[in-house]
């Protein structure tokens, strides 16, 4: 049986149009669901007994479950187990323009990139629509706040479950739905080119960010195997092409890590490689954790790091540090849990 909340607004159109029914159920499901909250075909009023009947028989509410929650004064991260027993996280900030959630893509991540928790877990499988909808739902209503900003940087490779990560943002966009503007949404890959590419032709003003982490393909190759295949000259390409179509400005995100890609030379580096996009640098502290190889670049690092980019008016933020104390680093609570 189908989960109510893997459908888009324009899937379920499709669906009541087969049955013979008028389209616009689709929009009384939708405010049902996401303006109401209700969990029960029987509570929506204005639809008929017939066609309550039927949508129960055919669709389910069932729900994921918050296991765990740690919070911090700017960060709460709660830890999901899923109808199959498999877990995930996903992480509440607290930021001077409202409440942004980072949500989680996949059970597991198959990318393995080096200074990552998420990739110490194989990918296990997709999420299905509903798992990530969930997430937002769950969230808002344990907190008791409203969600403004979604990141798909939680634990997995949003463009590796590509379909569904596209459902799940046409429901939460959706002015019937979960009503996130497109701008406040934001897609983190670490370079998968022909996602890329095919994203470019969605129509979407959903925000596109890079994982970069390494401003040369000897380094990005040690820190990314995705590098591999796809080496910065081919991610670059698809980037300029993604650029030339959307006109949308892109974000690279670079992890400081010590002694590895925080020295002038890689800031040298990278302002060559990104000087002719539009587009800001992301750096970002290290989450260190037990596990990890790596340590964190010093604030006093850091810093110089970000003059040197600045010095080149390329637009370059340090992110501010929310959820340290309770490993809000993707993958560390589920890591954490599992070892436990």
């Amino acid at each position: 049986m189908k989960n109510i909340y893997d459908y888009s607004q324009g899937q379920l159109m499709e669906y009541f149009q087969k049955q013979g029914e008028k389209t616009f159920r689709a929009q009384q499901i939708f405010t049902w669901l996401y303006q109401k909250k209700v969990s029960s075909f029987s509570l929506m009023t204005n639809i008929k007994k017939e066609i309550q009947d039927n949508l129960s028989e055919n669709f389910s509410f069932a729900k994921i479950a918050i296991i765990e929650k740690k919070s911090s004064q700017q960060a709460q991260k709660y830890l999901f187990e899923l109808l199959d027993g498999h877990k995930i996280e996903a992480v509440l900030l607290k930021q001077n323009y409202g409440f942004s959630l980072c949500v989680s893509t996949q059970v597991g991540c198959n990318m393995g990139c080096l200074f990552c928790a998420s990739g110490e877990r194989k990918k296990i499988r997709d999420l299905k629509v509903f798992e990530m909808v969930q997430q937002l739902l769950l969230i808002e209503e344990e907190s008791k706040t409203k969600i403004t900003h979604v990141v798909l940087m939680g634990i997995g490779e949003p463009f590796d479950n590509y379909d569904h990560v596209m459902t799940f943002i046409d429901i939460i966009n959706d002015p019937h739905g979960l009503k996130i503007g497109a701008r406040h949404i934001t897609i983190s890959t670490c370079g998968l080119v022909d996602q890329i590419n095919k994203f470019a032709n969605e129509e979407k003003q959903v925000n596109l960010a890079i994982s970069l982490n390494a401003p040369n393909n000897q380094l990005r190759n040690k820190l990314m195997p995705i590098n591999k295949k796809y080496p910065l000259e081919i991610l670059m390409s698809s980037l300029h092409n993604y650029y030339h179509k959307t006109k949308r400005r892109i974000t690279f995100e670079y992890i400081m890590l010590k002694d590895i890609n925080d020295q002038k030379e890689h800031a040298c580096q990278l302002i060559n490689l990104v000087k002719e996009l539009n587009c800001y640098i992301n750096l970002i502290p290290y989450n260190d954790n037990d596990n990890s190889q790596f340590q964190a670049s010093s604030i006093e690092q850091i810093k110089k790091f970000y003059d040197i980019i600045k010095q080149s008016n390329i637009n370059v933020t340090i992110r501010k540090e929310l959820g340290a104390n309770i490993w809000a680093a993707c993958g560390q609570l589920r890591v954490q849990n599992e070892e436990e």
